[in-house]
């Protein structure tokens, strides 16, 4: 006998020494092998720091299922990770945790700070790793990466130097969005706008030298402090007369002009609008054409500076309400307005941010967002679903230029040096000896890093090796998909995109399969305000990794967001502990040298061929839907063949066969439940990798880990569809036996002769060869099959099948009403399926435009529906005679 698994499936028991198993063996190891082709996925790497979610779970998941697949078809699978060295999260974090002890950043200074950085990314930075262990990724961890490694520090520098030389990286005062908060700028992309209720003030400005004022909305009355102009629309008439005239600003007595601009919008508003060239963007460009200057009036932390007058020191928020009292008090606040309207705030912080002008540098972005779009209107960008693909078309279509720094320590700090005696700016890799224009060597290198998008989107290729011409970066770019959330399209897609194009000449992948949000059961975001967050380690814990991988992608469509339930996770655990009692009764049936030979197709039964095409079906769609990156619906297919053909079914057939002595036919029995349980296994690998390398370690005559073994192909000789027909009538005539005796409670044991009346040929020969399917599933204890029903009994309960009824004589068992109720309920149900496609039949539309093939089984449904009815209301007329 062989060794058999333990009664209970426990994933406890070997979910970790499987993977070490895996790990130990280098299994996850890609190699360059030019007999393969390769296939590599980049893993989106994760904060360093961070630990694992829901939206985590489901995107490795979907990787190791692409990986674990193409790794069984025979290409040389790479999925690389890594981590992101996630300057503000983690900067913020450093900060907290030496506020905590009494220090602050500027005391330690910026070498004593990194180290603290360093020392608390070595204490967390392999959290989020061994939590992705748990899960069963499969990644080659000897080729981790960190955004901070010398390499990929070194990749980092080169392309800012490349970009400035090619004078794509410039530096500038911009009007960029500052977070108070973090204290550093950030870009357009980590600004997320959210409605808000507001106000808009009516302010009246007066004109000098006159009792004329020309009255200004503005949603932010504490910028006025920075009010350098009034414009108005150049063909407004209202205004023509005020042009080139002088206005008074309230409150501070500044004297600013009245300039006419086409920016204005002479609908919104009362038609003349403030411009405040510090702290708006549209501002700062009408500034610029008009030459106005600067007139900054906030710090850094939001509160107003000396520029402010009176209102120094003031939060923002402070300043807004004492200037509206005081606009209030002196007569110049018209009125005040409800209104609605969308609001910058930080997305890692939270708080408002501040449009504000800023010393930064900035990356130019339509010389490389031109190839990025080309790329995609080329079709060498393929987005799964493809309306994402609009949303990256748009981006690009509206971008602007890139703020790449940030006032940060925590990061890639600028090859940038400036001399002190002239402000000459360098950029090298090296801090140089001496100026190169007025050969100072009083030099100083630049305290910002950059933005930690700038470092990721080199990720495709940074990791390999560039800019060395490495082998793997020759052998395994340009990668293949990138799986990711839909929310990062902009700051990271695009950003790849176009840093791949202008350095490697090419796009970093094919393929952009995206996944959404993983919602609670009440389709709610996940956060920890509401208290809602389902940890991935609890579940792994609780149901093992198995049942939470296989919750993650069953019903999951790519770029929908999808509900988590725990009752779906108890479900796929109880359909392990199927396939575990199943693979135990297997084993339990199988003798030591079973594996020797393969069945021999002269021996195989009915049953056998039946089960042996639908495998070979579910082998053919599981990998279309596999290549058409259908997750969802490849693993339900698997699911429904295990569950459903084999477990149910196949198995329950084959009982009487393994439970004879000895025979061809046992031996037969014995070699397709192994044949099929290996399939079985290699297609659910993937999905439920620990469970099926268990059973498979288990089995006779595998060698070689599951992991390694090749993925099942489709084989034509195993293509019975005469099989599969008369197989799936008998389960319709067992089904139908079973709910009929079920309807009137009589137990199973009680066996009964079951007479079954058809003049169709073809059944005929199904029930002739298949009589002991009845006798052993359907607790038939005779089976006779006639032409007709003389002689028959009128005491029975009758099944109508397709072409044939069933009658078994129940003698004194049957209650009358009850069977009549049953075939009341029967008669309903096909009325309505025949009113269904009648309703079809007669839609023109549905007529014309089906494939022929469609409309044809629409017509037999009809028709067998039909015959079914009339056997129906015959029987019930016999009945209520």
């Amino acid at each position: 006998m062989l060794e058999n698994l333990p009664k209970t499936y426990n994933p406890k028991d070997f979910e970790d020494r499987i993977y070490k198993y895996w790990n130990d063996n280098g299994y996850f190891v890609a190699h360059i092998d030019e007999n393969k082709t390769p296939f590599t996925i980049m893993m989106p790497p994760p904060n360093v720091t961070g630990s694992l979610h829901m939206g985590h779970a489901l995107n490795n998941t979907i990787q190791d299922i692409l990986i674990r697949w193409k790794r069984m078809e025979g290409y040389s699978a790479l999925w690389l990770p890594g981590t992101d060295h996630a300057s503000i999260s983690t900067e913020a974090r450093v900060v907290n945790k030496i506020k905590s002890e009494g220090k602050t950043k500027e005391e330690l200074g910026r070498e004593g700070f990194l180290k603290e950085a360093w020392d608390w990314t070595r204490k967390y930075g392999n959290t989020i790793k061994n939590q992705l262990k748990k899960l069963g990724v499969s990644c080659d961890w000897t080729r981790d990466r960190f955004t901070l490694d010398e390499g990929l520090s070194r990749a980092v520098e080169e392309v800012f130097i490349r970009l400035y030389e090619k004078g794509l990286i410039y530096r500038g005062d911009r009007i960029i969005n500052w977070c108070p908060s973090c204290k550093t700028a950030i870009s357009d992309a980590e600004v997320e706008h959210e409605d808000t209720k507001g106000s808009i003030w009516h302010i009246k400005y007066p004109i000098k030298d006159s009792h004329e004022f020309i009255i200004i909305a503005t949603t932010r009355p504490e910028t006025m402090l920075g009010d350098l102009a009034v414009a108005v629309n150049p063909n407004d008439e209202r205004y023509k007369h005020l042009i080139g005239k002088t206005a008074i600003l309230p409150l501070i007595d500044r004297e600013i002009p009245i300039i006419a601009d086409e920016y204005v919008d002479m609908e919104f508003g009362t038609g003349a609008v403030k411009i405040t060239p510090s702290h708006d963007p549209n501002d700062f460009e009408v500034g610029e054409r008009h030459g106005l200057g600067q007139c900054i009036i906030m710090n850094e932390d939001a509160t107003i500076n000396q520029n402010g007058g009176i209102y120094e020191g003031l939060d923002r928020y402070d300043a807004r309400k004492k200037i509206v009292e005081d606009l209030k008090e002196k007569g110049y606040l018209v009125e005040v307005k409800d209104h609605d309207h969308a609001v910058g705030h930080c997305e890692r912080c939270s708080t408002v941010v501040e449009p504000l002008i800023s010393k930064q540098w900035f990356v130019k972005m339509e010389p490389l967002a031109k190839p990025a779009l080309e790329a995609y209107e080329k079709g060498q960008l393929n987005f799964i679903p493809p309306r994402f693909g609009k949303v990256y078309a748009n981006w690009l279509e509206n971008i602007k230029d890139w703020c790449i720094s940030r006032q940060l320590w925590w990061g890639h700090r600028l090859p940038v040096f400036y001399c002190k005696d002239c402000d000459e700016i360098m950029v090298t890799r090296t801090k140089p000896e001496k100026c190169s224009k007025c050969g100072s060597s009083d030099l100083y290198q630049d305290e910002d890093t950059l933005d930690t998008w700038f470092s990721s989107a080199l990720w495709p290729f940074s990791t390999l090796g560039w800019p060395e011409e490495t082998e793997d970066l020759k052998y395994f770019f340009p990668t293949d998909v990138l799986v990711t959330g839909y929310d990062i399209i902009f700051f990271w897609v695009v950003r790849m995109v176009f840093s791949s194009i202008e350095q490697m000449g090419e796009v970093p992948f094919k393929d952009v399969f995206l996944t959404g949000l993983v919602r609670d059961s009440q389709g709610r975001k996940m956060s920890k305000s509401l208290g809602n967050g389902i940890d991935p380690l609890e579940v792994i814990d609780e149901y093992g990794a198995d049942a939470l991988r296989f919750t993650l992608v069953t019903g999951n469509t790519p770029g929908n967001d999808m509900r988590f339930y725990m009752e779906r996770v108890e479900a796929n655990r109880n359909f392990a502990n199927k396939l575990w009692n199943a693979s135990r009764f297997v084993l339990m049936n199988l003798e030591e040298d079973i594996s020797k030979h393969e069945f021999s197709f002269e021996d195989l039964e009915e049953e056998d061929r039946w089960i042996l095409s639908k495998l070979n079906k579910t082998i053919k769609e599981a990998t279309e839907n596999l290549n058409k990156y259908e997750i969802g619906l490849a693993a339900g297919k698997v699911y429904d063949f295990i569950w459903d053909e084999y477990c149910d079914w196949y198995i329950e057939m084959v009982k009487s066969r393994l439970y004879k002595e000895e025979g061809a036919s046992k031996k037969t029995a014995q070699k397709v439940l192994l044949y099929v349980l290996k399939n079985i296994l290699k297609l659910l690998h993937p999905f439920m990798p620990f469970i099926t390398e268990e059973i498979w370690q288990h089995l006779p005559d595998t060698k070689e880990a599951l992991i390694l073994s090749s993925w099942p192909t489709y084989r034509e000789e195993l293509n019975f569809q005469d099989s599969e027909k008369a197989i799936e009538f008998i389960k319709s005539g067992i089904k139908g036996i079973r709910n009929a005796r079920a309807e009137m409670n009589i137990i199973p044991s009680k066996k009964s002769k079951q007479i079954f009346v058809t003049t169709d040929e073809e059944i005929k020969e199904i029930l002739n060869k298949g009589q002991r399917y009845f006798l052993n599933l359907a607790s038939a204890d005779e089976v006779e099959i006639r032409e007709d029903k003389e002689g028959i009994d009128e005491d029975n309960i009758s099944v109508v099948l397709d072409r044939c009824e069933v009658y078994l004589p129940l003698k004194d068992l049957i209650d009358y009403e009850k069977e009549i109720e049953r075939l009341e309920k029967e008669k309903e149900k096909l009325e309505g399926e025949i009113k269904r496609v009648v309703g079809k039949l007669s839609n023109e539309g549905f007529v014309k435009k089906a494939p022929e093939k469609i409309v044809q089984e629409e017509r037999e449904k009809k028709t067998k529906y039909e015959e079914m009815l009339e056997k129906v209301i015959e029987r019930l007329e016999s009945l209520k005679k």
